[in-house]
């Protein structure tokens, strides 16, 4: 090559060496008052709204695409962008516990199922479904959890296991009131003490797998035969210590589904919601209509005064009015002196007012009556009276 040549690929090697070090240093070494200066000023000085996310169109990509060519903004980008990310409250992952019955309910209206659900089975349905939802993420290990159930009157303590296998064997009850198989087998005993204690100890001997299916299976059978026999809603249910039409039982059933599943959660430490507004309120009027005996059976058993006076079965009486408040919630008149007394809002003495949910957790046993967050007036032996009715509804 001739000297000329040399020289002229020696300034070409030169220049490119010069842009090399001018794009590794950035826009900031371009010189001063340059335009490199005045558009890295530019562009740093939107670092902020960019991290936040509010910069327009525009200015996004005039960001982005100086970015890469420009380390110091690059860096600060990132610092920006982590202390944003700490700035958003977490939200949780689960899903929102209306989600299935909103996908169930735009299903159905696509396609309506060739056997309908009646109302009176969806509580059922939905409470069973949202337990079986939360045990699918239990560890082996979580199986043997010590869940403490309490009501009005004692607390027992049982694993996850057997909770659940509780839970089945009085679900038994109303499935062989549909004609369907014990799950304890034949001459298995039917007062609820009994069939739990027998229902925890195949538990002992089965395990979480088994109890697990063999409940979720009866829950389906007994929603899909519910659902066949829908003019059946009347049809008896024999708890021994009490009978109820099947409609009832299983509003309290789904009831004492959601309560353990609560029990359940506290143990695990997991969050756990209340049952979606339509459910929740056939559960509190299920609770609300069994209030007129319930206060009378109190003054059978010596625990509460006797009537004020004696009203004829039929005829208007003292009432208190029972304001429940929610999306689950309304309002019913409760008869003091006697359940077959007429209840009438002309002859209201008392109110009292609970939200739905506090209202549900005093019916199971979970708030005591002088905790209890409800609003009084009027009559105030007449309140204590029909909050202490409310806590003896509970149960194991």
């Amino acid at each position: 090559m001739s000297p000329a040549g040399d020289r002229e690929a020696g300034l070409e090697a030169e220049g490119a060496a010069g842009r090399e070090t001018e794009g590794a240093a950035g826009p900031e070494a371009a010189g001063n008052g340059g335009v490199f200066d005045e558009e890295h000023l530019a562009l740093k000085s939107l670092l902020g709204a960019w991290a936040l996310a509010v910069c327009s169109a525009e200015e996004t990509a005039a960001v982005e695409a100086h970015l890469p060519r420009c380390p110091p903004c690059a860096g600060e980008a990132r610092r920006l962008r982590d202390a944003v990310g700490l700035m958003h409250r977490e939200e949780s992952l689960d899903p929102d516990p209306l989600l299935r019955s909103r996908v169930l309910d735009e299903c159905l209206r696509r396609r309506p199922a060739r056997t309908p659900l009646p109302e009176w089975v969806a509580p059922y349905d939905a409470e069973t479904a949202r337990l079986d939802a939360l045990l699918r993420d239990m560890g082996e290990a979580e199986w043997n959890t010590p869940v403490r159930l309490h009501w009005a009157t004692g607390e027992r303590t049982l694993t996850l296991c057997g909770v659940l296998a509780h839970l089945g064997s009085v679900d038994g009850l109303v499935a062989t009131a549909l004609g369907l198989e014990d799950p304890l087998g034949p001459g298995a005993p039917r007062t609820v003490g009994d069939r739990t204690e027998t229902a925890v100890e195949r538990c002992r001997a089965h395990g979480p797998p088994f109890v697990r299916n063999k409940w979720r299976t009866q829950t389906r059978n007994i929603v899909r035969t519910a659902a066949l026999r829908a003019h059946d809603a009347a049809l008896p249910v024999d708890f021994t210590e009490f009978r109820r039409p099947l409609r009832d039982a299983l509003a309290g059933r789904a009831f004492a589904c959601w309560i353990h599943a609560e029990d359940i959660a506290t143990a695990v430490d997991y969050p756990y919601g209340p049952p979606a507004p339509e459910h929740l309120g056939r559960m509190v009027d299920f609770i609300a209509r069994r209030l007129p005996e319930a206060v009378a059976a109190r003054r059978r058993a010596g625990l509460a005064a006797p009537p004020r006076r004696l009203t004829a079965a039929g005829a208007p009486g003292r009432t208190l009015h029972l304001e429940i408040g929610g999306r689950g919630g309304g309002d019913w008149y409760v008869p003091l002196d006697s359940p077959a007394a007429l209840a009438s809002p002309d002859h209201t003495v008392a109110r009292l007012a609970l939200e739905d949910t506090e209202f549900c957790r005093l019916a199971a046993g979970h708030v005591q009556p002088r905790e209890a967050a409800a609003g009084r007036e009027g009559d105030d032996e007449a309140v204590g009276e029909v909050l202490w009715a409310v806590a003896t509804l509970s149960r194991m």
